[in-house]
């Protein structure tokens, strides 16, 4: 029997659907670490951490900000279920910047607040911006998907 060689990823957040494609790798954020599916991945439930994910189809990779949530791998298939899923043309910088801001100041704040919250907060407005870093700046239309180093 020969191994498939895309998987079919989905993602989807309670809002809507964000990814329905075929695709040759993907790189997910779980709670105990990053971990890779290749096509013919031994089947795995995993929960979703706050961070980076990314799909590799060809030598193209499309970046995505993801937080919680669960992973459901089959040898064919890959569906996220997140609380929150923004491709990098998605983000807005300036807003992420501001989120970014106010989770660091509620943090240095010696007062009663939500540290789990507030550190959450801190999370996803880091990963936004790391993954809006990803696609092309300036003037010019935004760029979906960003080449591979070296190709």
């Amino acid at each position: 029997m020969a191994l498939p060689t895309s998987l079919e990823l989905q993602i989807v957040t309670p809002d809507r659907a964000i990814v329905k494609e075929q695709v040759e790798e993907v790189e997910i954020p779980g709670v105990d670490g990053y971990f890779g599916v290749l096509p013919g991945h031994t089947p795995l439930l995993a929960a979703l951490s706050v961070g980076e994910l990314w799909y590799r189809k060809g030598q193209e990779k499309t970046y995505l900000a993801i937080a919680y949530g669960f992973a459901e791998v089959l040898p064919e298939r890959v569906t996220i279920l997140a609380q929150l899923a923004e491709r990098a043309e998605e983000i807005e910088v300036e807003r992420a910047k501001a989120a970014l801001d106010r989770a660091s100041k509620r943090l240095g704040e010696r007062s009663e607040l939500d540290y789990t919250r507030a550190r959450t907060a801190l999370m996803k407005s880091m990963t936004r911006l790391q993954v809006s870093s990803r696609i092309a700046s300036g003037a010019g239309p935004r760029l979906k998907r960003v080449r591979r180093e070296g190709s």
